[in-house]
């Protein structure tokens, strides 16, 4: 027997939700037809077994007659014979006198109420029904009522109120029992769908994460478009893992060989001049490998976060002022001070924070590293666009070189050994991952790096 994946609690089957549930209905439903049932079948007994009693009587009080002054009964077997169709019941009969005495029939039979026509009381320890009829009569000798009481016990009447009630019961508990089968039936139907797309899952093979191409019902199609969705985000992630992975090993064999070479050298120098510009280039190698491995591991954080980190209502104002405040940009341009150029009207995007300070820094590391003094970092809304920028006082890069900027590791960026090409794909990666843009531009007051992104919905 299979046993549910630690930590989540067993579930039953949809089949099995739904035969519980019609089995609780029919329980419930079958409880209320009983009662009803009973009720109904109380009631047409009484009705079907009164009509009887009822024939009797009329019978027995139409025998009834005055000869020479006295009231004679001449009982009818007819009377009995209707009576004797409930062959298990007891029967009861008494016919009174005008004066209330007792003509003939049982002498201890319960008197009914006062005008009352049919009424229960016991038989001789036995429930029973009893009907009273009056016979009048208007002759010079006899003037006054003759009753005439006939009663049955409830056996038969209980018994076809039963058998009314199992009837009904029976019929429920077929149509039940079919309503049963009919919904398992309609609910494996149903799933087959997920039924296909559970295969098609297991099926596949676990690089692949196209999105899943299968007919689905309209109740189904939200499962398939999350599943794609989510299959979506880990192909994402893993692309940015497989591309980390190869960029490393692209990037760092060189550098690493060519550390390991000067290393040796050093090693085997004896002449200390050569040794210490030997020492020099292995620094400045050191410090350049550094930068790479920084900016690798900060354009995978990004690309990560970018379709992971919830987005929240961001001001690119605060974004420029943390950088300012950090002052981190010390580490890459020693005893250099950046302006801050914001304005008073708030510049809010949604974003994640930690990306945008991401991208900002490197464009700031960018700007001290190939640009002009002064440099400066702002926040603004031009035409509708919201700017986070950095701009230095000189003319940029060549017109060639700006088609192609941020493309990862970029030839000529990498050649110098002082950047991998990095710091602007990052940018341009934000950018694109908030549906904006990273624009460059020359300026009268010199050239300018954007991030261009739209506004927090709801902005104008």
């Amino acid at each position: 027997m299979s046993e549910a994946p630690p930590g989540r609690a067993a579930s039953l089957s949809l089949t099995a939700r739904l035969a519980l549930g019609i089995t609780a209905l029919l329980l419930v439903g079958g409880v209320t037809l009983a009662i009803a049932a009973f009720a109904y079948g109380r009631t047409a007994a009484r009705e079907a077994f009164d009509r009887l009693l009822v024939g009797a009587a009329n019978d027995i009080a139409s025998t009834v007659s005055v000869e020479n002054g006295r009231i004679v009964v001449d009982l009818p077997v007819s009377a009995f014979q209707l009576l004797a169709l409930a062959a298990d019941d007891r029967i009861a009969y008494q016919v009174r006198d005008i004066d209330g005495s007792v003509l003939t029939g049982h002498t201890d039979l319960p008197q009914p109420p006062r005008d009352a026509q049919f009424y229960d009381a016991d038989f001789r320890g036995e429930p029973a029904r009893y009907l009273r009829v009056t016979r009048r009569f208007a002759e010079r000798a006899v003037s006054g009522g003759v009753d005439v009481i006939v009663g049955q016990t409830l056996r038969a009447r209980t018994e076809l109120a039963y058998d009314i009630t199992r009837k009904a019961l029976y019929g429920l508990a077929i149509g039940g029992i079919a309503m049963l089968a009919l919904a398992v039936v309609v609910v494996r139907s149903a799933l087959r769908p997920l039924d296909r797309l559970a295969r098609q899952l297991a099926g596949r093979d676990p690089q692949d994460l196209t999105p899943l191409q299968t007919a689905a019902p309209r109740e189904v199609e939200p499962l398939v478009r999350s599943v794609n969705s989510f299959m979506g985000r880990l192909d994402r992630q893993f692309e940015t893992m497989r591309n980390l992975i190869s960029d490393t090993a692209h990037q760092l064999r060189t550098p690493v060989a060519a550390l390991r070479a000067q290393t040796d050298l050093a090693l085997s120098e004896t002449d200390p001049a050569r040794r210490d510009r030997i020492l020099d280039r292995i620094h400045k190698r050191s410090l350049s490998l550094g930068r790479l491995l920084d900016q690798m591991l900060s354009h995978a954080l990004v690309v990560h976060r970018s379709g992971s980190a919830r987005r929240e209502p961001v001001d690119l104002r605060d974004i420029a002022l943390d950088i300012v405040e950090s002052g981190d940009h010390a580490a890459v341009a020693a005893g250099r001070r950046v302006n801050l150029d914001i304005g008073t009207d708030p510049v809010t995007v949604l974003a994640d924070p930690l990306s945008l300070r991401e991208a900002a820094s490197n464009l700031l590391s960018n700007a001290f590293a190939h640009g002009t003094p002064p440099v400066t970092i702002g926040a603004s809304i031009e035409g509708g666009a919201y700017l986070l920028w950095i701009r230095d006082a000189g003319d940029g890069p060549p017109a060639a070189l700006r088609a192609a900027i941020g493309q990862r590791f970029l030839r000529s960026a990498a050649a110098s050994g002082q950047t991998s090409g990095l710091g602007l794909s990052i940018s341009k990666s934000v950018a694109e991952a908030y549906g904006g843009q990273l624009r460059l531009e020359n300026r009268p007051d010199g050239f300018r790096v954007a991030l261009v992104l739209p506004p927090e919905e709801g902005q104008p």
